[in-house]
């Protein structure tokens, strides 16, 4: 993947408009991960890369009206069809890219992540760089509506032992970019791994 990112914002603008009707069944799995990332009110938390923003609604929920909420993604289209769903009141949209985040150093108390991690040109820079904007012991979530095997099956593909999401990969990955894997489950209808930021 280049740099400059061309590829994912062309994938993701031919979906944005209709990517919510693909998967309208997605909102409980998502309020489930966001519930487990143990946020509470007044917390600041980041989605990174949030498209559509399907996870700003429960992160609202969780800080409630005096956290912080922001979504971040690189792709335009994908941040207007936030906008369009009404999801822009439950947080601030950046258009940003999660290698260059416009957030201050150890600000946030987490970092919820869906889908994010097969698209990161640069996985330990990227990870790095989330791990730089939240605190001590902050968490990150990585977060997918259904497991490895079931969106392998999805996009016709088999899973591979190079897969970034396998176990021992990722927690290779993550603790190599300043986070400790605290939990991983890889399950048919989700998979999430939470973290804590070391150091």
């Amino acid at each position: 993947m280049s740099d400059d990112h061309t590829h994912v914002r062309e994938f993701f603008t031919a979906r944005a408009a209709g990517w919510d009707s693909r998967f309208p069944d997605d909102g409980p799995a998502y309020a489930a991960a966001v519930a487990e990332l143990g946020l509470r009110a007044g917390d600041r938390v980041l989605d990174a890369g949030c498209g559509t923003g399907r996870a700003l609604p429960p992160l609202r929920t969780a800080v409630g009206p005096s956290g912080v909420v922001m979504g971040a993604d690189l792709t335009p289209a994908m941040l207007q069809a936030a906008v369009d769903a009404g999801r822009d009141r439950q947080g601030q949209l950046l258009l940003a890219d999660v290698s260059a985040l416009p957030v201050r150093s150890r600000s946030l108390d987490a970092v919820f992540a869906a889908g994010l991690i097969a698209h990161l040109p640069h996985p330990t820079e990227n990870l790095r760089e989330l791990a730089r904007v939240v605190r001590s012991d902050g968490t990150l979530a990585l977060f997918h509506p259904i497991g490895r095997a079931a969106l392998a099956a999805r996009q016709g593909r088999q899973i591979t032992p190079d897969d970034l999401r396998a176990e021992p990969n990722l927690r290779s990955l993550l603790a190599g970019s300043g986070w400790r894997v605290i939990s991983y489950v890889d399950e048919d209808d989700r998979f999430l791994a939470l973290a804590v930021r070391e150091g």
